[in-house]
C-alpha cells in the first residue's frame, strides 16, 4: 500500500497506563462532528467479543479487564468508541445472548466494578462505550421464565412470555409451523409440575432463549429499568440485537413460508418479524436517551440489528423520534460484484440518509464469515487483497462504520474446527456447518509464534475456549504493527484521513464515470475513492498518485482488487 503524507491533528487526549506488549504511535483523537451534529454520526466502532479478545486471568476466555488491558491498542488504531458484545449473567448456551440477568456482570467475564473501572478508562482515552442489551428473549434460566414454568398455565407470570396450548392428539403438536433461526421448531413443551406434558413455549433462537412477550406491560419495564441501570453507570448506548423482532402476530398463525422444513433457519416468517408495534418501543427507548443527554449534554447512541428486506424498510427504523441507526447489513452480505456494491449502497444512501439519519456501514461481525475468506473465491491471495480494497471502500463512504475485532489484522475465517469442538448452537440444532460463527470467533492472536499468541497470559494452563490455528502467527498484533504494507496500517492511515480531510464530514457520495469493473465516486472538494472489482489493471481516475491505497498503485493505474483515495483539484 501507499503511505500517505497526513495533516498534523488536534493534540490526543492524555496518555493513561495500560499494558500492551505492543507499540504504536498515538491515534488522533475522536473525530469531532460538524457544529450541532452527535459524534455517532461519522463514528469508527470497533466491535469486541469479549470472550475471544483478551483472557486476563488464565481461563482461556477473555474478559472485561482483557478489554481494558488493550484499550491502548484501540486508541493506537484510531477507533471512536467500543461496542461490547453481552457480558451478563448467563449460562452461555448462546455465549451471552441468553441472559439471566440484565444488571449484572457474569463472573466469567468479571464483575461490576471491573465494568466500571472499564468505563472510566473509555472516558479517560476518549473512546464511548456501547454495550449490547437484547431485548426480544432472554435464557430460560432467568428467574421470570422460572417462575412461569412453576406457576402453570393461565399464570400471569406465563403471559410474560409466549405460552401456547399445542395442536393435534393432547396438545403433542407445536401450536404452529414457525421454524427457529438456528434450526428445528420455534417452540418447545414444557413438563408441568405434576409431571405432565403441558404447554408448549416459543423461541425464535434455542430452546434456552424463551422470547418474551412485548405485549406485557411489565416487559416493557423491566427494559427501561435495565436501560437506566446502564445508562446511569455512563454508557454511551446500546447496540440493540433482533431489533426488527420484539412483536410477534397476537394470534399465532402458521407461517406462510413454503420452506420451512427441519433444517430451515426461518428469517422470512412475516408474523415474527418486523411487526408494526415494535416501532413504539424504540420512541420509548429514544426517549430514555434523550432525557439523559438533557440532563448532561452527553449524546447517547441507539443502533440497532433490524435485519429487513429492503433499505427503505430499514429507514423506518431510524426516523428522527426512533433509533439513532441501524446496521445496513446489505453491504455485509454484498458478494464481490461492482453493480451488487453499488445498488446496495446507493440504495442505503437514498432511503436512510433521507430520515436524517446515517447509514452504519459493516463488512464484518460476530456471526458472518469474514471478508478475506468470503471474498476470497478460493483463491487464498485475492481474499486479503479484496477484503483490504472493500474495507477501503467503506471507509470512504459517509456515515458510521463498525469493525470487528481481528479484521484490522487480515484474520481469515477459521474454517477446520473439528466438529467435536464446536460450540455454535446452530451446528448442534441443524447438525450442519453450514452458517456456523466460531470460525470467526476465535480467540485473538496478540504476539509470539504459538498458541495462545499472547490472548492468555504467560504460564496460563486453561487453554484457548476455541483452538487458534497456527497461521495466526502471521496476524498477530505485533506482527502487523511492525509492518507498514499491513492491513492494521492501512485501517489506521484511513481513520486518521476521515479525522483530518474537511471531505469526511457530511458531503454526499456523487457518482463518477469510470471503466468498466471499476466503482468510482467523489466527496466534497476533490475527494476521490476508486475501486478495481475487475480482474486486470485499469486506468485510475486520476493520474496522480493516490494518498492512500490498499495496495501497490502507480500513477494513472488501478490494479485489480484495489481500492485508491485522492484528492483530486482540477
Amino acid at each position: 500500500m501507499i503511505t500517505p503524507t497526513l495533516p498534523a491533528g488536534p493534540a490526543g487526549p492524555p496518555e493513561v497506563s495500560v499494558p500492551a506488549p505492543v507499540t504504536a504511535p498515538a491515534a488522533l483523537p475522536a473525530a469531532v462532528p460538524g457544529a450541532g451534529q452527535a459524534w455517532w454520526r461519522n463514528a469508527v466502532i470497533y466491535q469486541v467479543y469479549v470472550r475471544s479478545f483478551q483472557d486476563s486471568d488464565g481461563d482461556g476466555i477473555g474478559d472485561l479487564a482483557g478489554v481494558r488491558e488493550r484499550l491502548g491498542y484501540l486508541r493506537r488504531l484510531g477507533v471512536d468508541g467500543v461496542w461490547l458484545n453481552p457480558f451478563y449473567v448467563s449460562p452461555q448456551h448462546d455465549h451471552g445472548y441468553d441472559i439471566a440477568d440484565h444488571c449484572a456482570v457474569d463472573p466469567v467475564y468479571g464483575d461490576l466494578a471491573e465494568f466500571d473501572a472499564l468505563v472510566q478508562e473509555c472516558r479517560l482515552l476518549g473512546l464511548k462505550l456501547v454495550v449490547d442489551t437484547v431485548p426480544n428473549h432472554c435464557s430460560s434460566q432467568h428467574p421470570w421464565f422460572r417462575a412461569a414454568l412453576a406457576a402453570g398455565p393461565g399464570s400471569p407470570e406465563r403471559a410474560r412470555f409466549h405460552f401456547a396450548d399445542g395442536r393435534g392428539p393432547g396438545g403433542s403438536l407445536p401450536p404452529n409451523n414457525w421454524r427457529a433461526m438456528f434450526g428445528g421448531p420455534a417452540w418447545s413443551r414444557v413438563t408441568e409440575s405434576d409431571g405432565r406434558q403441558g404447554q408448549w413455549y416459543l423461541h425464535l433462537f434455542t430452546p434456552e432463549q424463551p422470547d418474551l412477550n412485548w405485549r406485557h406491560p411489565a416487559v416493557a419495564e423491566e427494559f427501561d429499568r435495565v436501560l437506566r441501570f446502564w445508562l446511569d453507570r455512563g454508557v454511551d448506548g446500546f447496540r440493540i440485537d433482533v431489533a426488527a423482532g420484539l412483536f410477534k402476530h397476537p394470534e399465532l398463525p402458521d407461517s406462510p413460508d413454503p420452506d420451512a422444513d427441519e433444517r430451515t433457519r426461518d428469517s422470512v416468517n412475516p408474523l415474527a418479524w418486523n411487526q408494526p408495534e415494535v416501532h413504539a418501543v424504540w420512541r420509548a427507548w429514544r426517549a430514555v436517551c434523550e432525557e439523559y443527554t438533557a440532563k448532561d449534554g452527553r449524546d447517547r447512541l441507539l443502533v440497532g440489528e433490524a435485519s429487513v428486506p429492503t433499505p427503505a424498510e430499514q429507514a423506518k427504523y431510524v426516523r428522527p423520534d426512533e433509533l439513532h441507526q441501524a446496521f445496513f447489513f446489505h453491504l455485509l452480505h454484498a458478494p464481490w460484484d461492482l453493480d451488487h456494491f453499488r445498488t446496495v449502497i446507493a440504495g442505503a444512501l437514498e432511503d436512510i440518509a433521507a430520515t436524517g439519519s446515517t447509514v452504519t456501514w459493516v463488512l464484518n461481525n460476530h456471526d458472518q464469515v469474514r471478508t478475506v475468506t468470503r471474498f476470497a473465491g478460493g483463491d487464498p491471495v485475492l481474499g486479503p487483497a479484496r477484503a483490504a480494497a472493500a474495507a477501503l471502500l467503506m471507509l470512504a463512504l459517509p456515515g458510521a462504520a463498525y469493525l470487528y475485532q481481528g479484521e484490522e489484522l487480515g484474520l481469515p475465517e477459521v474454517t477446520d474446527l473439528p466438529d467435536e469442538l464446536i460450540t455454535d448452537p446452530i451446528f448442534h440444532r441443524t447438525r450442519s456447518r453450514v452458517g456456523i460463527r466460531d470460525g470467526c470467533r476465535i480467540p485473538l492472536p496478540w504476539s509470539g509464534g504459538r498458541p495462545p499468541f499472547g490472548f492468555s497470559p504467560e504460564g496460563a494452563t486453561a487453554q484457548p475456549w476455541l483452538p487458534q490455528p497456527e497461521h495466526f502467527a502471521a496476524h498477530t498484533a505485533e506482527r502487523v504493527l511492525a509492518d507498514t504494507g499491513s492491513f492494521w496500517h492501512l485501517y489506521r492511515d484511513a481513520l486518521q484521513l476521515r479525522r483530518s480531510l474537511p471531505q469526511f464530514g457530511e458531503a454526499a457520495v456523487r457518482w463518477l464515470e469510470s471503466p468498466p469493473g471499476v466503482l468510482a465516486f467523489a466527496r466534497g472538494e476533490g475527494f476521490v475513492c476508486a475501486v478495481n472489482f475487475g480482474d486486470g489493471p485499469a486506468p485510475a481516475p486520476v493520474a496522480a498518485a493516490p494518498l492512500l491505497a490498499s495496495g501497490p498503485c502507480p500513477p494513472g493505474v488501478l490494479p485489480a482488487a484495489t481500492a485508491a483515495w485522492w484528492i483530486h483539484r482540477p
